[in-house]
């Protein structure tokens, strides 16, 4: 029998496959992150949020490329939607429609929806957004894998370190560690909704961890992937009675 030599043994050990390097895996993830991305151009999601206590109805539909609606309430109270040139902000409970223009940059407008709408989408449904730089790939194995792969975002400069496990190779989002200096965060997936047309998985329930105890979770009660999502789905109009006012979309931060 032949002895495997110790440094391919440590490869092996470590999830790695022989001949391949961080910098290969990386390339390889990012494109099969592309790839995947690609798959999934519309969703509508209908879920609860719960946190510190409180309890938050939510619903968010999205179609590529950046077509986003918002509702929190059951009924909705409060509506936000982006048709691709208007943000539209609906306060049922003030009686106020308004509808924001102009004002930003393109890179300015881009870092204010996401702000915006990035909370009524759970992690697992958009690919991470991974920087040019500062990113490290490594295998690894997971109870929902079996195979996994890491990817470490560690922006220069800082103490923060971000690691996203996707399974491999369909790279759908299994969770997520934050560490910034002594403090660390998790995000971890429970349950999957899965289409095996699209050959892809995504969160049904997530919960959020920190300092060993489960701090909040967000479950859906409706996946809908690819569905056929019509422009008027993403503008709003006010109903009757309501006070109406348009601003610029620098205005949103200062309302």
């Amino acid at each position: 029998m032949s002895v495997r030599p110790l440094s391919l043994l440590l490869l092996v050990l470590a999830g790695c496959r022989r001949g391949e390097d961080s910098s290969t895996l990386l390339a390889d993830a990012r494109q099969r992150l592309a790839a995947r991305d690609g798959k999934l151009t519309s969703y509508a999601l209908a879920g609860t949020a719960r946190e510190a206590g409180q309890t938050m109805d939510f619903q968010f539909a999205y179609r590529a490329p950046r077509k986003m609606l918002g509702t929190l309430g059951t009924p909705a109270v409060r509506a936000f939607a982006w048709d691709g040139e208007h943000l539209f902000e609906r306060d049922d409970v003030a009686k106020k429609f308004r509808t924001y223009e102009g004002g930003l940059g393109p890179g300015e407008r881009a870092g204010v929806l996401t702000a915006l709408f990035a909370p009524f989408a759970p992690e697992g449904f958009r690919v991470p957004l991974l920087p040019g730089q500062g990113v490290s790939a490594r295998r690894t194995q997971h109870p929902q894998g079996p195979e996994a792969v890491e990817l470490t975002v560690k922006p220069a400069g800082t103490d923060v370190e971000v690691t996203y496990v996707l399974r491999w190779p369909a790279m759908d989002f299994l969770g997520k560690r934050t560490r910034s200096g002594g403090d660390t965060a998790e995000l971890r997936v429970e349950e999957e909704h899965c289409e095996q047309a699209l050959g892809l998985c995504v969160p049904r329930r997530l919960t959020q961890w920190g300092g060993g105890q489960q701090v909040a979770e967000t479950s859906l009660s409706r996946v809908e992937l690819n569905p056929a999502l019509p422009a008027e789905t993403f503008s709003l109009s006010a109903p009757g009675g309501y006070d109406v006012e348009t601003k610029t979309l620098a205005a949103l931060g200062g309302r």
